[in-house]
């Protein structure tokens, strides 16, 4: 175990469920891989979005916070997630966008390749980036947003297994690219130096951790034990029933998470009925008619 193979998921904020499930489902045709509650508020909804399988390096998720006011990315936050795509794949992006009225900027040029940029309902920034040696559906990058990208580049490279390819710059503007050996999904962050200006607000539209993958429990571990050795405070192994997580705060403030592959989505519920009911951790089953009337009725997932 030398490095991280890319990303496992990222989970942000929403405020409406239904439109967020409208969009990730219709707009950018990802299945609902699951829908569960927050486990320290089940009154509210987690929302998984993925491929077909809930592959690790897939994931987007949402806590839907109704009526929550928006929020705004600036230092010590993720601003903007990635999906990978091949060149065809671009262009056929391009003309799905326009012909269904949906606002995007791009195709611009980022580190030699096309990049498009939309907004969910919530304001949250997705792209669409070009890739030829990542493959297409899951995850390309994250960006984080940092007063000082060196401790967070120091981090990734000398104890996460990240190799720098390269830094852009422009008016305003510089973004370091780091990536994980191997070419798995997810495996590129960009750290774009952010001039303070912004004040950071948690809320709707904004993510709120990004979270790596351990191929396994082991892994996960040796993780765990070389963080600490750092002296980052990570906390104890938690079981998220859909993996087990880790969480630590990076040097620029940024909420990271080292999560398990296994047991996987298809734990409780079989491949084909991904995303229709509701699945409840144990501990909140017998109270499984309260928490269904206090969630929003949720349709068109399928």
């Amino acid at each position: 175990m030398t490095a991280i193979p890319g990303l496992h998921h990222v989970t942000a904020i929403c405020s409406a469920p239904q439109t967020n499930l409208d969009f990730y489902t219709g707009t950018l045709g990802q299945r609902l891989v699951k829908k569960t509650v927050n486990f320290d508020d089940p009154g509210t909804y987690h929302l998984y979005y993925g491929d077909r399988a809930g592959t690790p390096g897939t994931i987007m998720t949402f806590f839907p916070f109704v009526g929550s006011g928006p929020g705004q990315a600036g230092n010590g936050m993720a601003s903007a997630v990635a999906y990978a795509s091949d060149a065809a794949g671009v262009d056929a992006w391009v003309d799905l966008l326009a012909q269904s009225d949906v606002n995007f900027d791009g195709p611009e040029e980022r580190f030699g390749a096309r990049v498009i940029t939309l907004a969910d309902p919530d304001q949250l920034s997705i792209e669409i980036a070009e890739t030829a040696d990542m493959p297409s559906g899951g995850f390309h990058s994250v960006t984080l947003r940092l007063a000082d990208p060196e401790p967070t580049a120091r981090l990734l490279t000398g104890i996460m297994g990240y190799e720098e390819l390269g830094e852009e710059t422009g008016p305003g503007l510089s973004r370091l690219r780091l990536r994980a050996p191997g070419g798995e999904m997810g495996s590129v962050i960009d750290l774009v130096r952010d001039d303070g200006t912004t004040t950071a607000r948690q809320g709707a539209g904004t993510i709120h951790h990004v979270a790596f993958r351990a191929r396994n429990t082991e892994e996960q571990r040796n993780w765990q034990e070389r963080l600490r050795a750092a002296r980052l405070d990570v906390t104890p192994i938690i079981d998220r029933q859909y993996f087990t997580a880790i969480y630590f705060r990076e040097p620029g403030g940024v909420l990271f998470e080292i999560a398990t592959d296994p047991p996987g989505f298809a734990i409780d519920e079989p491949e084909e009925a991904l995303g229709r009911n509701l699945m409840l951790p144990k501990r909140y089953e017998p109270d499984r008619a309260r928490i269904e009337r206090i969630l929003p009725p949720l349709s068109g997932h399928i």
